[in-house]
């Protein structure tokens, strides 16, 4: 368990980079710092060249509970829509992200929390996670770009039952509807996150960063578009590798 004087996110560099949240006492609740470290976190990965794969997880057996919610039945409409404004700029950057990024799930990933899951390129579950759209439960809507990744997942109607109803998931039944990669026992997962993280990391960066270029684009392109966008991202691999190569014989 991390003490108190930690930040309530902290991050890793490495080849492997970790973000993980850290407000175990809250189930790793985003509060307004959470957002800001986030945000930070996110601009060094992905300006690091060392840097090849993102983890985010969370500290004291859960992913995260959601947005610390303590005090914003107060906000004003304008601080409601300042706060989305800046949410969203977050998510956007997460699921654009032109490095490969893994969700380490264990206990609780619910609200935003679920929605910062599914905004990542890879999910990988314990056995005890559960999922959870449990918005409704306290009168709001669904945020953090769930709407639109919730559905493309689990389909409309599934997305719709799940929202409403607020309900938890657990990982067999996330692993059944598409939430998660995989789900493993959860003395297996530290393992097997480390396996597949390394897995990513040996990915040529142009190689990944194409595949999920092209891969997220594809939800608004038509099929010729795509094939002219693959020409496009085969013709930067192909000068990287030549690059590359350049490097390795002046050595």
């Amino acid at each position: 368990m991390p003490n108190s004087d930690e930040p309530p996110v902290l991050y890793r560099p490495g080849r492997t980079a970790r973000l993980v949240f850290n407000r175990p006492r809250v189930k790793n609740a985003l509060d307004s710092e959470s957002w800001t470290l986030l945000a930070d976190a996110l601009e060094r990965f992905e300006k690091d060249p060392e840097s090849r794969v993102l983890v985010l997880s969370g500290t004291g057996g859960d992913f995260s509970s959601g947005a610390d919610l303590s005090g914003n039945i107060n906000a004003s409409s304008e601080q409601v829509s300042a706060k989305m404004r800046e949410v969203a700029a977050i998510i956007v950057r997460l699921h654009t992200m032109p490095k490969p990024t893994v969700a380490k799930i264990d206990g609780v990933a619910a609200g935003v929390g679920m929605s910062l899951a599914l905004g990542c390129d890879i999910i990988i579950a314990s056995d005890r996670a559960r999922f959870g759209a449990v918005f409704s439960r306290v009168g709001l809507a669904p945020d953090g770009g769930l709407s639109w990744l919730l559905p493309r997942v689990v389909g409309s109607h599934k997305a719709k039952e799940l929202t409403l109803l607020g309900r938890l998931v657990d990982g067999p039944e996330a692993r059944d509807l598409g939430l998660a990669n995989l789900v493993v026992p959860v003395d297996e997962l530290d393992a097997v996150v480390d396996d597949w993280s390394e897995r990513l990391a040996a990915c040529a960066p142009a190689a990944a960063e194409g595949t999920l270029g092209l891969i997220d684009a594809s939800w608004n392109t038509t099929f010729t578009e795509a094939l002219d966008n693959e020409a496009v991202a085969q013709r930067r691999a192909v000068a990287a590798l030549r690059e590359q190569k350049i490097r390795a014989d002046e050595r």
